[in-house]
């Protein structure tokens, strides 16, 4: 009897199972990045509209226009940059969360297809970190005791 050869698909899907972690965390930060920093640097780059912006159309209801356009704007530059670097990432993704939730209940509720997608990748460094290829990572390797009892310098 011979054997069936594999689908494509079958192929193709376990090819797709053998992406690391690592990189798919790396590509879920980048994204990250890009959308925040992006956003943060906007309003940056012309103070005196996001200010009129923050006053006159966004009206977050519990703080005054001023502070929530320094509050978004830091967050969305700090934390974004500390994603992308994977530096207590899980925090940062936490505060950038909040943020995309008060913009979606209070300025933009009819937002939401561009809010999810944020979500879907934000989630993902939420749910298992920021992978391999981050601070957080090296930084706990560095902290975490040698299996063997032995140092990274060799000495027991």
């Amino acid at each position: 009897m011979k054997t069936m050869p594999r689908s494509i698909v079958t192929i193709v899907a376990r090819l797709l199972d053998r992406i690391p972690y690592a990189v798919i965390a790396l590509i879920a930060r980048l994204a990250t990045f890009s959308v925040f920093f992006r956003s943060g640097s906007q309003k940056l780059a012309d103070w005196n509209a996001t200010l009129a912006l923050f006053q006159n159309e966004y009206r977050v209801p519990f703080l005054p226009a001023h502070v929530a356009a320094y509050l978004a704007a830091s967050l969305e530059l700090l934390c974004s940059t500390l994603i992308l670097f994977g530096l207590i990432t899980r925090l940062s993704v936490v505060a950038l969360l909040s943020l995309v939730l008060v913009i979606q209940l209070f300025v933009y509720p009819g937002a939401w297809p561009d809010h999810i997608q944020w979500l879907a990748f934000m989630f993902i460094l939420l749910a298992r970190g920021p992978g391999e290829l981050s601070l957080d990572a090296l930084i706990a390797r560095r902290l975490s005791p040698s299996p063997t009892g032995i140092n990274r310098q060799g000495e027991a």
